[in-house]
């Protein structure tokens, strides 16, 4: 049996990854690296506190066979360029890093639809480093995933999400062929692409990436970008 390892495990698709881990059959450990000990309880976690300036020095206690980046955070909760940039980028790099250097031989990144290390939008250009850097790292199956809107309940307050969400059905029927990855996505099918793709991907060496539609039960969920290299 293999060992998880997730990164962001108590956000908006984190929390909804987390469950489904510790009932899967193929994992029997599954630890997470939080900020703060949310105070769970399973036979399967192992909790590690720590961040990205400690994470280095937790890497004596992990053990990854896969490991799960959703982490992230917003501008308006972090404004500064530079510290949204160390959070967004800095920390998944290394993590991937520290959980390759532990032995794992999978990383299944969060990323968002658009993302372009080219792109003049900083969000969107922080994401395409961030794949950039974590697909350079050479780990054998090296998954991203590109939702697009999210839905679910979060537990900070974002009216102006709000009200994409609740304006989103009008427009979402418009929405054909490519334009598709726009679609809305529930958090948690967000989190079943990952248990989904883990289960059945072994990519080949090759020199190239490539996209495809994703799928669970016939339904796309998102953009799946994984390194073939």
């Amino acid at each position: 049996m293999k060992k998880a390892l997730v990164f962001g495990a108590t956000g908006f698709i984190g929390s909804q990854l987390l469950p489904m881990l510790l009932a899967s059959t193929d994992y029997d450990r599954v630890t997470i690296v939080v900020r703060r000990d949310p105070g769970l309880a399973h036979a399967k976690l192992v909790t590690l506190v720590g961040d990205l300036d400690s994470l280095p020095a937790l890497a004596e206690r992990i053990e990854a066979d896969d490991v799960f980046i959703a982490l992230g955070t917003t501008r308006a909760k972090v404004p500064d360029e530079a510290a949204y940039y160390r959070i967004d980028h800095d920390y998944p790099v290394r993590a991937a890093a520290v959980a390759q250097a532990c032995g794992a031989t999978g990383v299944f990144l969060v990323s968002a639809i658009g993302a372009n290390m080219g792109s003049p939008v900083f969000y969107l250009r922080t994401k395409g480093e961030t794949e950039r850097d974590v697909i350079a790292l050479g780990i054998a199956r090296t998954h991203v995933f590109r939702p697009s809107q999210l839905l679910g309940q979060r537990e900070e307050n974002r009216p102006l999400e709000r009200f994409i969400i609740a304006a989103w059905p009008a427009i979402d029927w418009l929405l054909v062929g490519g334009a598709r990855t726009a679609s809305r996505v529930p958090a948690q099918r967000d989190a079943s692409a990952f248990m989904s793709v883990h289960s059945w991907t072994r990519v080949p060496v090759g020199k190239k990436a490539k996209q495809v539609p994703g799928r669970i039960s016939g339904q796309r969920f998102l953009r799946v970008r994984w390194r073939i290299a």
